[in-house]
């Protein structure tokens, strides 16, 4: 997880980034089958979300724990997730793969607007 250079610093002292690094290296210390991601993403600066998304593709790969991801950064949620459920309003909008997601109507219209999705129609 990138952590190594960290390992005598103390938490309060780590970079934002690599904090959540060492949430996801305390998850695995368990060795979980399944890991829960509630908005890892949120606060990241988005030139971080590229290197974090690694972390959650090594969760996956690695450590051969499934992963549950909530987030609304949608570069990080379609580039690690194999199905993605979309809500709106607190019922299922869309559920799909990250191409069956992009290419629907109805996700563009609840998070672009009406008129964006008009304007790709066109």
């Amino acid at each position: 997880l990138q952590l190594t250079r960290h390992a005598s610093a103390p938490a309060g002292v780590l970079a934002h980034g690599d904090e959540r690094r060492l949430g996801v290296a305390r998850a695995l210390a368990t060795e979980p089958r399944f890991v829960l991601m509630d908005e890892p993403a949120a606060g990241l600066p988005e030139a971080e979300v590229p290197d974090f998304a690694a972390v959650v593709r090594s969760v996956r790969d690695e450590h051969d724990a499934g992963v549950l991801l909530i987030d609304h950064n949608m570069a990080l949620v379609m580039d690690v997730c194999d199905r993605i459920q979309v809500l709106d309003h607190g019922a299922t909008l869309a559920e799909g793969t990250p191409v069956e997601i992009r290419a629907n109507l109805d996700v563009a219209a609840a998070y672009l607007g009406e008129s964006a999705v008009h304007e790709e129609g066109s």
